[in-house]
Formats: C-alpha cells, sequence, structure tokens
C-alpha cells in the first residue's frame, strides 16, 4: 500500500490538470473544503461529482462503554459527518 497523497502534491496535481499555478489550484482546494464545511455544518448535503457525498447525520443518545473502567456511560445526541462513496468511482476503482 503506498502513502496517501498530501496537499502539497494534490495541489500540484490540480495545477497540471487545471493548467494553472499551484497558488490558483491551492486557492481553489481550499474554497471547496470551506464551501463543504459549512454547507455540512448547516446541516446539509454536499454532492462532489464523481467522488461522492457528504452529509451530517444527527445520531441519538446512548448507552456506551468507558473500556478503562468497563462502566456504561450515558452519550449525549450528536452529529456524525458522513462521505458515501459514487458509482461511478466504485466502478473506476473495480474496472
Amino acid at each position: 500500500m503506498t502513502k496517501p497523497m498530501t496537499k502539497t502534491q494534490l495541489v500540484a496535481a490540480i495545477a497540471d490538470a487545471m493548467g494553472a499555478d499551484k497558488k490558483t489550484a491551492g486557492a481553489a482546494l481550499d474554497a471547496i473544503a470551506e464551501v463543504v464545511a459549512k454547507e455540512v455544518a448547516a446541516g446539509g448535503a454536499v454532492t462532489l461529482p464523481g467522488l461522492g457525498k457528504v452529509v451530517c447525520r444527527e445520531r441519538a443518545e446512548r448507552m456506551v462503554r468507558n473500556p478503562a473502567t468497563n462502566e456504561m456511560v450515558q452519550k449525549p445526541a450528536d452529529k456524525q459527518v458522513k462521505f458515501s462513496i459514487a458509482k461511478a468511482l466504485k466502478d473506476s476503482v473495480n474496472a
């Protein structure tokens, strides 16, 4: 297994694919991340064409076990960010 691509490598690859400089590609990547974070934090969902969908889901209050003490404690309701992979990406990986 190879190491994951770093942000610097991703920005360089985006700049090369766009035919733009790294500064423009970095700004575009940061803007996308900011828009997705704002929308998901507000309870919405964002579809990234060809990649998948980012959504925020509510989780109910539940009982969880503290592994250090084996004590069962009540965990309050919270939100969880989920990413669903697009079928097109799955198909391209498995082709």
